[in-house]
């Protein structure tokens, strides 16, 4: 017997966003579909428009599963994770032992692929352009966790509330220094992003 899809199941039980008044609650599973779907579009777009050959459905994949470790740990507020380095480097530990133990509840002959699929996967045998992409690709994924908070805070702003504000300033900042080296994540802010906030029949 397998608990590993009944444990996934319960990221719908885990609450974001532990520190702040929000308009709309939002849980991890929301949060891990918005953020697959955009590393999915980003990954589209470095391979159409920048000549990136970086696979497509493993960053969906990637972006599905990058918080389940917080089904253990719940979602540790980012005021909190970073505030120092040494908190940030416990809290890394933590976050590794917890994904390891949700992997050890798969079955043997399937652990390997989903260690692919949590980002866990090993250099080796890899050569360096492989590396360079799996690096690249992870950095997308890292900028998609980031647009999918943005948004929030625009979801938030657009209905009225200002608890948010200073976050949006500071999420869009990291962004904005992240899109340097990321032109797709700047194709994604210039074409993408100003959509949000707007109501379903000015969308249609």
């Amino acid at each position: 017997m397998s608990q590993f899809t009944a444990i996934m199941a319960r990221l719908k039980y885990i609450e974001r966003w532990a520190l702040m008044r929000s308009s709309r609650s939002e849980n991890l599973s929301e949060h891990s579909l918005e953020v697959a779907m955009i590393a999915h579009l980003l990954c589209v777009i470095a391979n159409v428009r920048y000549g990136r050959s970086l696979d497509e459905g493993r960053a969906a994949l990637m972006g599905m599963y990058h918080d389940a470790s917080e089904i253990i740990t719940g979602d540790l507020p980012t005021p909190v994770k970073y505030f120092n380095p040494q908190i940030r480097d416990a809290y890394k530990g933590v976050e590794s032992a917890a994904e390891e133990t949700l992997l050890s509840t798969l079955p043997d002959d399937l652990q390997a692929r989903f260690r692919s699929a949590f980002g866990l996967a090993g250099e080796d045998g890899k050569d360096a352009a492989e590396r360079e992409g799996e690096a690249y690709l992870r950095r997308l994924v890292k900028a998609a966790d980031k647009l999918s908070a943005l948004i929030k805070c625009l979801e938030e702003r657009s209905a009225g509330n200002s608890e948010f504000v200073t976050a949006e300033a500071s999420t869009r900042a990291s962004l904005e220094r992240m899109a340097e080296g990321l032109p797709e994540l700047r194709d994604f802010m210039d074409e993408f992003l100003p959509s949000y906030g707007h109501t379903l029949d000015q969308l249609l």
